[in-house]
């Protein structure tokens, strides 16, 4: 598979919020070969990068594990072989495009919370500056979940005319207050950390606020799975004879078992601070919490007006991050704007990590779509009516069956 690494200079760029730095650089990834009209841009989740597909980098001191490697490639549902796929990471993040840990060209100094406030809205657009660098004009589809997916639900409200089809996935035109809620006590574990230091930590002779990035990132994961999930995973199991407390605990709590759901945490949680930067996880979660499909229009129909193409909406029965509901009323929202669409909905008790870790059944619909669009031989809406309980009753055909 054909592999582009690369880091393109967009020069000064204008934020959503009015604010302005003298040079945005773009980090992204592309893989096969591009034929004039067969871009398929991917839009990666809140912690991801632009390394979505391939072998491990193993010299990379990000994330070096490519996180959708079981969707993109060569003959897999987005087939690098028929076509050319970017994938860009977004302003604001740490893996390469510019962001807090970046260095100011004003100051020599990384810009720290003097970073601007970012947007969905500005992944957006950074994204439409990085393709006309890369001379791609149109693209054949967008395709994303989580935050992800609001990013292709942004490319559908502000450049409708620049995509054939959208693809949303584990996604919704905006988060619950639930969501919210859990997102701020994230980001409060981060900002009262003591080495937080107003987001200047990045001295070689200061400690970074790993603490409250690591609790933040433990509410992330149990956000991402279901009680199911975790059940079976987990129980109330104790950890291993082996397995070491990260966090330190009170002398009450020696005498009480170190389960095995915490020590996965603590485990998954301090190798995530090995390589993500605490400042960006409180600008990306703002950005996530802040998106709302509607701003600027009297409704989230009003504002897909103007898409005319195909949209593949695809949700997950267990997923409470974003759920099957959302889905679906942002699915009646590109119905009622006119678009073809369909909605589908997998049967999985994985939580929302199920769009990352359910390759088999999130590949074959999505394959169809992106080669014939809604009507494709899998792509039609999945039957959905609300049960007593209020939770979607789905019928799949044979392809969404474990």
């Amino acid at each position: 598979m054909n592999v582009e690494h690369n880091t393109v200079s967009l020069g000064e760029f204008e934020f959503d919020c009015g604010e302005t730095i003298p040079d945005l650089e773009i980090t992204y990834e592309a893989y096969g070969e591009f034929d004039g009209d067969n871009a398929v841009l991917v839009c990666h989740a809140l912690t991801g990068s632009a390394h979505v597909a391939g072998r491990d980098r193993v010299d990379s001191a990000d994330q070096a594990r490519a996180w959708w490697d079981d969707i993109v490639g060569p003959g897999k549902a987005i087939d690098t072989t028929e076509y050319y796929v970017v994938c860009a990471n977004v302003p604001g993040s740490c893996y390469g495009s510019t962001g807090p840990k970046s260095e100011n060209p004003e100051t020599g100094e990384p810009y720290g919370t003097d970073f601007p406030p970012v947007t969905v809205t500005d992944w957006t657009e950074a994204q439409r500056a990085l393709l006309d660098e890369l001379g791609i004009p149109h693209l054949h589809a967008v395709v994303g979940g989580s935050v992800g997916g609001m990013n292709v639900i942004e490319w559908a409200k502000r450049h409708p005319d620049h995509v054939d089809r959208i693809v949303p996935i584990a996604a919704a035109a905006r988060l619950d207050t639930q969501c919210l809620s859990l997102d701020a006590i994230a980001r409060r574990a981060i900002t009262t950390d003591p080495n937080w230091n107003q987001g200047h930590y990045y001295g070689e002779d200061q400690d970074p606020p790993n603490d409250g990035l690591a609790l933040a990132r433990q509410l992330g994961h149990v956000m991402y799975l279901s009680k199911a999930s975790m059940e079976r995973r987990f129980g109330r199991r104790a950890a291993g004879r082996d397995a070491v407390r990260t966090f330190p605990t009170d002398a009450a709590g020696a005498f009480f078992p170190y389960r095995d759901v915490e020590s996965y945490l603590d485990y998954n949680a301090e190798k995530f601070t090995e390589r993500f930067d605490a400042n960006s996880y409180l600008y990306l979660t703002r950005a996530m919490d802040n998106y709302d499909l509607a701003a600027g229009f009297e409704s989230d129909a009003d504002a897909l007006a103007a898409f005319d193409g195909d949209a593949l909406v695809m949700s997950f029965t267990a997923d409470w991050h974003f759920t099957t509901q959302q889905a679906e009323a942002l699915a009646d929202s590109l119905r009622e704007a006119d678009a073809n669409v369909a909605h589908h909905v997998i049967d999985s008790d994985h939580g929302h990590d199920a769009f990352l870790v359910e390759p088999d059944n999130v590949g074959p619909p999505l394959a169809d779509f992106l080669d014939d669009g809604v009507a494709g031989k899998a792509v039609t809406d999945s039957v959905v009516e609300d049960s007593q309980e209020s939770d979607f009753a789905p019928v799949h055909n044979s392809l969404f069956s474990r």
